[in-house]
C-alpha cells in the first residue's frame, strides 16, 4: 500500500513536471501578447457608456446617484469597445477654447462592464490594469468602491480580488470627470487607452515588479542583473524559488534563442508582504540595442513553490550603454549619436486621444523616414505601446512626467494633484518604463513655474534616481538662465533648454555647469499650413500660414536658425523640434492661451507686446482648432519642412525638394521665390529647360538654396542637386491642368480585424496626367463596400469644422484622407470609393484577414 502510494505520488510529480514543463516550453513558440504577467487578457470589449454633466452641444444632464450599483438598468447605454475618446465626435464649436481644439471634451463619463470569471478562479488574485483614463478615474466593482487614480496619463492597476464573485456576473463601473481637469492642449476624454484583466496566484511577481540592469558590457560579454519583487497576498508565509531565463526577442514579440539561465534564488515571504529576489548572469556575445539594429531580449521569470510553477512574468529589455558628456555629446554604446528628435502630443489626429497601434506605427514610420531618431513624450507619460514601438524601431525616448508642479498654468491642471500624487505618479512612470532600452532620459517637467526652485527640483530628481539610478534626469526650461542662476539646474543630470540659446556661451563658462550636458528639449516652433504660400512680407492670411518655413512665434525660430545654433554649439546633445505632427489644440499664432506669456517671463517688453496680440485674438475668436507646428500635418501629410529635416538628418540619403508648387496664373511674370531643400551641396534650377543658375551651400550656414528672382511662367521647374561634384538627387514641379480625377493610395494592402488595425488611404485631386492639382478643394464623398467601415476622414486643414466622422470632406490643397477599419469579425475585401462632382471616381481595394 505504501509502495502504491509512493508510485502514485511519483507519477503525479512526473505529470506535474511534464505539464508545467510543457507550458514553459510552449510559451516560447508564440508571440507574447502583453508583457508582464503571463495570464493577461484584453478587457477592451463589451463596455457600456453614458455621458452626464456638460454635453457635446453645451447643455447639461444632471448626474444621477447609483450609477455604480449592480441593480442599475444600463440597457440604454451606448455599447462600445475601448479605447474610447468621447469628445472626438465633437461637434467643433466656435465658442469653445481653441487651445483645446474647440471640442466639447469636458463632461462626466461613466463606463460599465458586465463580465464573468470562472468559478475555478476562486482563490486567485484578479486585477484590472488601465493604461490611461482621462481623468479623475474612480472605480467600483459590484457596487463596492475599489479606488481612484486622477492623473489621466498614468497607467495604473486596481485590485478587484476583495469584491470579485467567481462564477457569477460582475459589474465594473468607472467614473471619469474632465469638468474638473484643465489642459493647455486637447487631452481627450474617456478610457482612451487599453484595459487588461490580469489573473495571478496569491504569490506572484508584483505589478511592474522586475528591474533589469546591464552594468558591465563588452563585445564578448554583458552582465545582466534582475531584481524581482515577489508579492505574497496570502496570509501565510511561503518559501518560493525564483528562476529567470533570457531569450532573444524577435519583432513579433516571440522569444526565440535561449541565451542564458540565471541562478535560481530562494526567498521567504511573510503573508501580505513583498520580498526582493536578485540574480545575475553573463550573456555571451551580446547583441546590442541601438537605433540601427534595435536588438531586444526578454526575461522569463517563474515563481515556483514546492516544485510547481505558480507564476510566469515576461520582461523585455535591451543591452546598451549610455554616456552623456558636456563636450563630446551623447554616446550610445560608445558611439556618438546626435539627437534628432521631435516633440509630440498624444492625440492621433482625426482619431483623437483614443489609442490605436496601427495609427501610431504609421506616425513613427514617417518620422523614421524623415531621419528622426528620438521622441519626447510632451508633456506626460505616453501609451505603453509607444515605448514598445520605440524599442522595436530604434527610437530613443525622452520620457516626461508633468507639465506643471505645485503652481499651475491652468486652474485645474496638475497643481491640484501635486502634493498628494506626484510621488505616486512619478514612481509609476519609472517602474512601468525603466526596462525599455529606448528610454534614455527621464524628464520631471516642462516649463514649470518653479524652474528656479532648488529644493523642489532636487526632490523630484531624487525620487527618480531612487527608482532608477541608471538614467539621467532632465527638465525642459523656458527660463534656462533663471534655472542656472538659482542653482536649481545643479540637481539635474542634463540641462534641457526650450528655445533660449542666446546665452549658451555664458552657461558653458559657468563653473557649476562645465560638466553639465545640454540638449535642446524644445526647438524652432516654426508654423506653417501645408500647401499655402504667401508672398511679400506677409506670412499670415485667412487663418493659414505660409509654407516657406520662416514663420514662428516670438520665442521660436526657423529650422535654419536652429540648425545654425546646433552647428555653433556642436557639443549640444541635439534637439527636439516642436513638433513632429500637428495636433489638436494650441493653434498658435491664432491661439489666445495666456500661458504663452510664460515664454517671456523674463522679458517684460515682449510680454507686453504678446498681451496686446492675445487681446486682439480674443476679440476675433479665430476658427483655428489644431496646431500649425507640425512638420507633418494632422492628416499625416508631410509639409515642405519634412524635407528640410530629412536633408539635414539624413545627409547620406539623396534629398531634393522644390517648393512652392507651380500653379500661379495670377502671378504671370511676377517674381515668385523658389526654394530647394537638399542633402547635396550644390544645385542647378531649370525653368522650362533654361538654367536659372547653380548655387552652393556653405556648411553650417546654408540649409536651403533660394532663387528669389524667378519670374513665374507656366511649365516645369526642375532642380538637379550635386554632392561632391557628382549628381545626387533631382526634383521637379509642373503647372497642372484642371481637376479631372481622384487618385487613391492605401498605406497597406491587408489589415487584421482582430487587432483593430486601420488602413490610411490618401486621396489626391489630379489632372488628366495624374499630377496633383494644388489649391484644389472639391468636396469628396467617401464610401466603402465589403468587410470594412469608415473610421474617420481628414485633410490637414487647421480651420475645418467638419466632424472627423463625416463621410464628406473637402480636399485641402489637393489632398484628403480616409481611415478605414474592418467590421468586427469580418473577413474579405474592402472597396473604398471617393467621389466628387465632375471628377472621375477613384477606388482602391484592401483585404481583411
Amino acid at each position: 500500500m505504501n509502495y502504491q502510494r509512493s508510485l502514485l505520488g511519483c507519477i503525479l510529480l512526473i505529470l506535474l513536471f511534464v505539464t508545467t514543463g510543457y507550458n514553459y516550453v510552449s510559451a516560447q513558440s508564440r508571440p507574447i501578447k502583453r508583457m508582464g504577467a503571463a495570464n493577461t487578457v484584453s478587457f477592451d470589449d463589451g463596455w457600456l457608456f453614458a455621458r452626464y454633466g456638460l454635453q457635446a452641444d453645451g447643455s447639461k444632464i444632471e448626474e444621477p446617484a447609483g450609477l455604480e450599483t449592480t441593480s442599475l438598468n444600463d440597457g440604454t447605454w451606448q455599447p462600445l469597445t475601448l479605447p474610447h475618446d468621447w469628445a472626438i465626435t465633437g461637434p467643433f464649436r466656435i465658442e469653445l477654447d481653441g487651445a483645446t481644439g474647440k471640442l466639447p471634451w469636458k463632461g462626466i463619463g461613466w463606463y460599465r462592464k458586465h463580465f464573468v470569471v470562472p468559478a475555478t478562479d476562486a482563490g486567485k488574485q484578479i486585477f484590472v490594469d488601465f493604461d490611461g483614463a482621462m481623468a479623475n478615474a474612480k472605480i467600483w466593482l459590484n457596487g463596492k468602491y475599489v479606488g481612484t487614480w486622477p492623473y489621466g496619463y498614468t497607467s495604473f492597476r486596481m485590485d478587484l480580488t476583495p469584491f470579485i464573485q467567481p462564477g457569477k456576473e460582475n459589474v465594473l463601473a468607472v467614473r471619469l470627470d474632465t469638468e474638473n481637469w484643465d489642459s493647455r492642449w486637447y487631452p481627450g476624454a474617456g478610457i482612451y487607452r487599453h484595459v487588461w484583466l490580469v489573473k495571478t496566484n496569491p504569490v506572484h511577481v508584483d505589478h511592474w515588479g522586475t528591474f533589469i540592469t546591464t552594468p558591465q558590457i563588452t563585445d564578448k560579454s554583458a552582465l545582466v542583473n534582475i531584481a524581482v519583487t515577489v508579492r505574497n497576498q496570502s496570509e501565510k508565509a511561503i518559501t518560493a524559488n525564483v528562476l529567470t531565463t533570457l531569450f532573444e526577442l524577435d519583432a513579433t514579440n516571440r522569444p526565440t534563442k535561449k541565451v542564458a539561465v540565471m541562478k535560481e534564488t530562494v526567498v521567504e515571504v511573510n503573508g501580505s508582504e513583498n520580498k526582493m529576489a536578485e540574480s545575475q548572469v553573463n550573456v555571451a556575445n551580446p547583441k546590442l540595442w541601438n537605433i540601427e539594429t534595435p536588438n531586444r531580449y526578454v526575461a522569463q521569470t517563474t515563481i515556483s513553490i514546492n516544485g510547481k510553477i505558480i507564476d510566469t512574468y515576461h520582461t523585455p529589455f535591451g543591452i546598451r550603454t549610455l554616456e552623456f558628456t558636456a563636450r563630446n555629446g551623447f554616446l550610445l554604446n560608445g558611439k556618438r549619436v546626435e539627437i534628432k528628435g521631435t516633440c509630440n502630443h498624444h492625440d492621433l489626429g482625426a482619431l483623437g486621444a483614443a489609442f490605436n497601434l496601427s495609427a501610431l506605427t504609421r506616425q513613427l514610420k514617417m518620422l523614421k523616414e524623415m531621419g528622426c531618431n528620438s521622441l519626447r513624450t510632451s508633456h506626460n507619460p505616453p501609451a505603453p505601446e509607444l515605448l514598445e514601438l520605440a524599442d522595436k524601431m530604434g527610437f530613443l525616448v525622452w520620457d516626461e512626467a508633468f507639465d506643471a508642479w505645485k503652481t499651475g498654468k491652468r486652474k485645474n491642471d496638475y497643481n491640484k494633484l501635486f502634493d498628494h500624487w506626484h510621488e505616486k505618479d512619478l514612481t509609476a512612470l519609472v517602474h512601468r518604463d525603466r526596462n525599455h532600452p529606448s528610454v534614455f532620459i527621464w524628464s520631471i517637467g516642462n516649463e514649470v513655474n518653479e524652474q528656479q526652485n532648488v529644493e523642489l527640483t532636487k526632490h523630484l530628481v531624487d525620487i527618480v534616481h531612487r527608482e532608477d539610478p541608471t538614467r539621467p534626469v532632465s527638465n525642459g526650461y523656458n527660463d534656462p538662465n533663471g534655472g542656472r542662476k538659482s542653482g536649481a539646474a545643479v540637481a539635474l543630470d542634463i540641462m534641457g533648454v526650450n528655445y533660449f540659446f542666446g546665452q549658451q556661451a555664458k552657461w558653458d563658462a559657468d563653473p557649476r555647469y562645465t560638466n553639465k550636458p545640454t540638449i535642446g528639449s524644445e526647438t524652432s516652433s516654426c508654423v506653417t499650413s501645408r500647401g499655402e504660400y504667401f508672398f511679400g512680407n506677409n506670412d499670415y492670411q485667412n487663418w493659414q500660414i505660409s509654407s516657406y518655413d520662416y514663420a514662428k512665434p516670438g520665442w521660436g525660430c526657423s529650422p535654419d536658425e536652429q540648425f545654425k545654433t546646433n552647428a555653433t554649439y556642436p557639443h549640444l546633445l541635439g534637439e527636439y523640434v516642436w513638433t513632429g505632427f500637428d495636433y489638436l489644440g494650441e493653434p498658435t499664432p491664432y491661439n489666445s492661451d495666456e500661458t504663452n506669456l510664460l515664454n517671456f517671463r523674463t522679458d517684460s517688453s515682449k510680454k507686453e507686446e504678446l498681451e496686446k496680440q492675445l487681446e486682439l485674438l480674443r476679440q476675433k475668436n479665430p476658427p483655428s482648432r489644431s496646431s500649425y507646428f507640425g512638420i507633418i500635418d494632422l492628416a499625416g501629410f508631410p509639409k515642405d519642412r519634412f524635407y528640410s529635416y530629412q536633408s539635414q538628418w539624413r545627409p547620406d540619403f539623396p534629398v531634393a525638394h522644390i517648393f512652392p508648387h507651380w500653379n500661379w496664373p495670377e502671378r504671370m511674370d511676377s517674381f515668385t521665390p523658389v526654394h530647394v531643400y537638399t542633402s547635396g551641396d550644390e544645385a542647378e534650377l531649370f525653368l522650362n529647360g533654361k538654367s536659372l543658375g547653380r548655387k552652393t551651400k556653405e556648411a553650417g550656414k546654408d540649409f536651403r538654396l533660394i532663387w528669389d528672382d524667378v519670374k513665374y511662367t507656366p511649365g516645369e521647374l526642375k532642380v538637379i542637386c550635386y554632392k561632391s561634384g557628382k549628381q545626387w538627387a533631382t526634383d521637379k514641379v509642373k503647372t497642372t491642368g484642371e481637376m479631372a480625377k481622384l487618385a487613391l493610395s492605401a498605406n497597406r494592402s491587408v489589415i487584421h480585424s482582430q487587432d483593430n488595425e486601420l488602413c490610411f488611404i490618401t486621396v489626391k485631386v489630379t489632372d488628366t496626367e495624374g499630377l496633383m492639382v494644388p489649391r484644389s478643394h472639391p468636396v469628396i464623398h467617401f464610401s466603402v463596400e465589403g468587410a470594412g467601415e469608415i473610421m474617420a476622414t481628414d485633410n490637414g486643414d487647421a480651420t475645418s469644422f467638419v466632424p472627423f466622422q463625416s463621410h464628406d470632406r473637402p480636399a485641402f490643397n489637393g489632398m484628403a484622407l480616409v481611415i478605414v477599419k474592418a467590421k468586427k469579425g469580418a473577413k474579405g475585401p474592402i472597396t473604398i470609393k471617393a467621389e466628387s462632382k465632375g471628377l472621375t471616381t477613384g477606388t482602391t481595394k484592401i483585404q481583411v484577414q
